[in-house]
């Protein structure tokens, strides 16, 4: 038998997040995701990209984590990978909501950016903070529901 889960013994459900590095050249962004899609039948759910003269940084999230994955060391791209929080916003529990109660915590968000959208209209962000584990306990108890990877299929 388990003994019962506290609070303090939470962890929230975290999604496999993508750090890509392609060179900035026209083209690549839809080599990348080209290659998930006809090779894995991988979806993206989120993307955020930050470019430089010379390279940009693909932040992704798929539908298809340990399947991009393959895809994505077969093609030799540059990656980093990593757990973060997916939180649904509402009209109660909007984002300056999500950064006060952070910030109350003193936890750091070091990015932030929007899922595509869902179906159901369900607006969502991608965080990623200091500590992820205490970020998605001090969510969850503020009342805002989190998004695990089986919630990216749809």
């Amino acid at each position: 038998m388990l003994p019962p889960e506290t609070e303090i013994g939470y962890a929230p459900p975290m999604v496999r997040h993508f750090s890509i590095f392609l060179d900035n050249r026209v083209g690549k962004l839809l080599e990348l995701l080209a290659s998930l899609d006809e090779e894995g039948h991988v979806a993206a759910r989120a993307i955020s990209i930050q470019d430089s003269s010379d390279y940009a940084v693909i932040r992704l999230i798929v539908d298809r984590p340990a399947t991009a994955r393959e895809i994505l060391e077969s093609h030799q791209f540059a990656v980093c990978e990593t757990d973060v929080l997916i939180a649904e916003l509402s009209k109660d529990h909007e984002l300056h909501h999500l950064c006060k109660f952070l910030l109350a915590a003193e936890l750091n968000i070091h990015f932030l950016y929007p899922t595509m959208p869902r179906s159901e209209g369900i607006a969502t962000v991608v965080l990623s903070t200091d500590d992820n584990t205490l970020a998605g306990q001090i969510l969850r108890r503020k009342g805002f529901r989190l998004f695990g990877e089986a919630d990216l299929e749809y």
